[in-house]
């Protein structure tokens, strides 16, 4: 029997503190070696149904943390040129038993991914910013609410900048506001930038989206948006100016715009789990610091097996019979 939890069923379950722990416990495992992660594969979808262009990019994300119960594998596609109020990703994970390989759990993995990386965010603003937290977030979509969000739940948030180029930035504040977040609208991304001390980019530009000159001394910087080689939110002359930077991958990081148009090498990067841990952090409050996010399916395991937890504790769901 497999129990199936709906996007709404996973909303019910999910809350940011706890969601943040199993992250953080994931990424030190992560980085101790103590967990599967095979490279996720990246495919074109939809060439040849209007045309020789592909419509979308699928990604298989697989992974399994040493001594868990469960092993995950996650579907996901993004659509980029998705019509408007068409979301441009879909997810869905399959949640196994690691001992015999029985399906145990088919649930939506949009909560699961956008909780896990806003958790990103705040976990790292938590363990590596000057606090209380100013906040800078470019980018007005669902990953700009969900990195704010977790800052919320996790540190000292006194104020909240929302930027984007287009309308979406007030719609993303008022919501943001509605839930007793300090949020508002920003003019520009340098005036956000200048006025903050946390700064997290959740975009998919492929070119910088703020000026580095607007990164004030004692800054921590969060790229959670560029994931690819074509993708990039932050002027090299922010790392140049960073005391450490930080990755989740390392080894994923270093391919991504951001950092592909820097001087760095993966084993420059210190692994975020460092800062989690407490082994490596923030020596003075003057100094910049830069995390680059690409995610990990070792964060989706940890959190998809701890839904799943609390939903059989609690009765969520519907099981069926594949």
């Amino acid at each position: 029997m497999v129990l199936v939890l709906s996007g709404e069923d996973v909303a019910s379950l999910v809350s940011l503190p706890d969601v943040a722990a199993e992250v953080e416990r994931a990424q030190i495992k992560q980085d101790a070696g103590a967990a599967e992660r095979p490279n996720r594969p990246h495919y074109p979808i939809g060439r040849g149904l209007d045309g020789n262009e592909p419509l979308g990019t699928g990604l298989a994300m697989p992974a399994y943390i040493h001594g868990s119960d469960h092993f995950a594998t996650k579907l996901v596609s993004v659509h980029e040129g998705n019509p408007e109020g068409v979301p441009t990703l879909h997810s869905q994970l399959l949640l196994a038993d690691a001992r015999t390989g029985l399906p145990v759990s088919i649930m939506d993995a949009n909560g699961v991914t956008n909780a896990r990386t806003g958790c990103i965010g705040g976990l790292a603003a938590r363990s590596l910013a000057v606090s209380p937290v100013d906040l800078a977030v470019i980018g007005a979509g669902v990953q700009a609410r969900w990195q704010t969000r977790a800052v919320d739940a996790l540190c000292d948030l006194r104020s909240v900048a929302i930027y984007a180029p287009s309308e979406s930035k007030h719609a993303a504040a008022d919501d943001l506001a509605s839930e007793g977040i300090p949020a508002s609208a920003a003019e520009s991304a340098e005036s956000a930038v200048r006025d903050a001390n946390v700064v997290i980019t959740a975009t998919t530009s492929t070119e910088p989206v703020f000026p580095a000159e607007a990164v004030r001394e004692g800054t921590l910087v969060v790229g959670i948006g560029a994931f690819r080689p074509e993708m990039q939110e932050i002027e090299p002359a922010v790392f140049d100016a960073a005391a450490r930077v930080f990755a989740d991958v390392p080894s994923e990081a270093i391919e991504t715009g951001d950092l592909a148009a820097t001087s760095l090498t993966a084993d420059r990067l210190v692994p975020l789990g460092e800062a989690f841990t407490g082994e490596t952090g923030r020596r003075a409050d003057d100094e910049v610091l830069v995390v680059e996010s690409v995610g990990s399916a070792v964060f989706d395991a940890a959190t998809a097996e701890h839904v799943y937890g609390l939903a059989r504790d609690r009765g969520v769901g519907t099981t069926v019979e594949l």
